[in-house]
């Protein structure tokens, strides 16, 4: 269910017919239903019923600013790949202890900022960055809270070009070599474990493939 439907032939989003936005604001020009983002969000939260968890929106899906403020009054965290969706979720309010970190591509700069800021984790994706997460972490007299990103080598029945947790993808770290980069981080100074995650693509339609990965995650 969401709020967009036709009345006589014309679009509305909840109340207000699109035609009339046009109208006043001209064209092109994005839509979103409020009431839509938070009945949707609610949803995949109830879900879970009991279960311990804590949703985190992938902001380089959205990095609108009232998008994402709608998100932060529901109780969302924010999943971000770049310092720039840093610095949007704390400028629409977001706590940076909500925050997770993903992405192959973090720069020193970004870690610093993340990590001065106080980010809730960050994922790493290699036995380099890790080794960079370490030393810019010292530098600053702090630890970084990471968790590993692990490549499940599990097929997510996807596009190819949006599947990451094949072994043949070049995201995260593969299951057989995660335990030995846990027990190097763990004797990092500037390092602090807190977490383990995985990545499998997008756009999927089935569960076997999450409890897959699940299950070879736990595995670890």
């Amino acid at each position: 269910m969401d709020h967009f439907g036709y009345r006589q032939d014309r679009l509305y989003a909840e109340e207000v017919p699109l035609s009339a936005i046009a109208e006043r604001v001209g064209t092109p020009c994005y839509v979103y239903s409020r009431a839509t983002l938070e009945r949707h969000y609610r949803v995949f939260d109830e879900a879970f019923g009991e279960w311990p968890h804590h949703i985190c929106f992938a902001v380089k899906a959205n990095g609108n600013l009232a998008v994402l403020q709608v998100l932060e009054r529901l109780g969302a965290g924010f999943d971000i790949v770049s310092g720039g969706e840093l610095a949007r979720v704390l400028a629409a309010g977001g706590r940076a202890s909500d925050v997770v970190f993903s992405g192959v591509g973090k720069s020193s700069d970004e870690i610093a900022k993340a990590l001065t800021a106080g980010v809730r984790i960050l994922s790493i994706e290699s036995g380099e960055e890790l080794e960079r997460v370490n030393a810019v972490a010292l530098s600053l007299g702090r630890k970084a809270p990471i968790g590993i990103r692990i490549n499940p080598d599990v097929d997510p029945n996807t596009h190819p070009y949006i599947a990451t947790g094949l072994r043949e993808n070049k995201f995260g770290v593969p299951a057989t070599d995660a335990p030995a980069l846990y027990r190097k981080a763990n004797a990092m100074a500037g390092i602090e474990v807190v977490g383990i995650g995985c990545h499998i693509g997008s756009q999927l339609i089935e569960i076997a493939p999450f409890c897959d990965a699940v299950e070879r995650v736990l595995d670890v």
